[in-house]
């Protein structure tokens, strides 16, 4: 029991001291070793380290932020509300499903929750209020729908999950598929009944055009970038073509030929972009070779065991656990942010769910909602942040009004633990 109060004390001690989350892992397990265990500290340190951050799986890493900071930085966004608007007029909640429409597509070609919000929020925020859209149900949308930026791939968290759980990166993207786009219809669905009893129709007579398809057609070609780079990323990779590092190369090449085309490719661009990755790319990397050393110094503390030990003298059933489980990353996720909450617990969590029979694929979608929850838990919730910069609002009303859709996500966990298939049938086809 010492150390496990020890190592948590420890890393509420570093972090709350400001440091970064990397350094503070680091710190953790530093610490443990040293106070509980007689071994090398600084060898086990430099070779966990070395092999958390060599792994093959990781060149896709800085591959994917480049890309989507390519593309934050084309007229494919720009273009996207406009392109959107004859297809969602007319259903019930009007042009609010440009949001979550929205985020899933560019969450398919970038794999940043708080990319895709900040993206599509630069441009429907504006178009939305415009229109008389209540700025809480505008809000809250895009706040809930940015967070599919890390289920649906290609995402960065699923990654940094297949890395750290040894598990294959390709079945963990087909495992993103379906359960995103099931989120995102919940979503959709919500709107709709939402406008349906409230009686919220936004869209007057002016779109009532006889020429409805005419307007859809000629917004296709806006959409034709997305699709292209959708069917070069998805069909390299699930066509046996190449491998998710290959694919993401690729698709660099890809969007530096649709830049080219649309006329927004430059060195200023180019140069912003790479900018932007090494920043990212370097702060994620240092959380993954922490994430490393610590997870094999909790092994060495005993600590998995140990809580092991503990919850299965509680006798849970698998639905019990998870709902646990959901508590606790609630609670987590007002304090930690969601790279922070998947590196801190995966160590002890993992050994869990696999003994009550879930598979690491489920485990790492799973994990990855549960995350995208604490994106917009307040007061650490990045994607409100997001938000708040985008409206000047305050964070309590973002968070009221993204309430709705948090508590999709609560139901859609369950689903899922119910229904593990939703999250297995892809991989399981490859």
């Amino acid at each position: 029991m010492m150390p496990i109060v020890t190592t948590i004390l420890l890393f509420l001690v570093l972090l709350t001291s400001g440091a970064w989350v990397g350094l503070a892992l680091m710190g953790v397990g530093i610490g443990g070793l040293t106070l509980f265990r007689s071994l090398p500290v600084d060898k086990i340190l430099a070779q966990t380290v070395w092999n958390g951050l060599t792994s093959p799986e990781l060149v896709a890493l800085p591959l994917f932020i480049l890309m989507a900071e390519l593309l934050f930085r084309s007229r494919f966004i720009d273009g996207l509300f406009s392109a959107l608007e004859p297809w969602v007029r007319r259903l019930p909640g009007g042009l609010l499903h440009t949001n979550v429409i929205g985020c899933t597509f560019f969450a398919l070609i970038s794999g940043s929750s708080a990319a895709t919000t900040s993206a599509v929020g630069r441009i429907t925020v504006r178009e939305l209020e415009k229109r008389g859209y209540e700025r809480s149900i505008v809000m809250g949308s895009l706040a809930g729908a940015g967070t599919l930026g890390f289920l649906i791939p290609p995402s960065v968290i699923l990654i940094i999950y297949g890395v750290l759980a040894q598990t294959s990166v390709l079945k963990l993207f087909a495992a993103g598929i379906l359960p995103g786009l099931l989120l995102a219809c919940m979503f959709i669905l919500y709107l709709a009944i939402r406008a349906i009893v409230l009686k919220r129709q936004y869209e007057p007579e002016q779109d009532a055009s006889e020429n409805i398809w005419k307007e859809r057609l000629r917004a296709f070609p806006t959409l034709l970038p997305f699709f292209i780079l959708m069917g070069v990323l998805l069909g390299s990779m699930y066509g046996g073509l190449a491998s998710p590092s290959e694919a993401a190369a690729i698709a660099v090449f890809t969007t530096l030929v649709i830049m080219a085309v649309e006329g927004t490719l430059s060195v200023k661009a180019v140069t912003d972009a790479c900018l932007g990755t090494a920043r990212t790319a370097s702060m994620l990397g240092l959380i993954i070779g922490a994430a490393s050393f610590l997870s094999t110094a909790v092994v060495y503390l005993g600590l998995p065991q140990a809580i092991s030990a503990q919850i299965n003298a509680l006798d849970l059933s698998p639905m019990m656990l998870i709902a646990l489980l959901v508590v606790i990353y609630i609670v987590l996720g007002c304090f930690l942010e969601g790279m922070s909450l998947i590196v801190m617990t995966l160590p002890i969590v993992l050994p869990l769910v696999t003994n009550v029979g879930y598979d690491k694929v489920w485990f790492g979608v799973f994990l990855v909602i549960v995350v995208e929850m604490a994106q917009i838990t307040p007061p650490v919730g990045l994607n409100l942040f997001v938000i708040q910069g985008l409206t000047g609002e305050k964070l309590g009303r973002i968070a009221r009004a993204v309430l709705p859709f948090f508590l999709i996500m609560i139901a859609f966990v369950f689903l899922l633990a119910a229904f593990p298939q939703i999250a297995t049938f892809l991989p399981g086809k490859l």
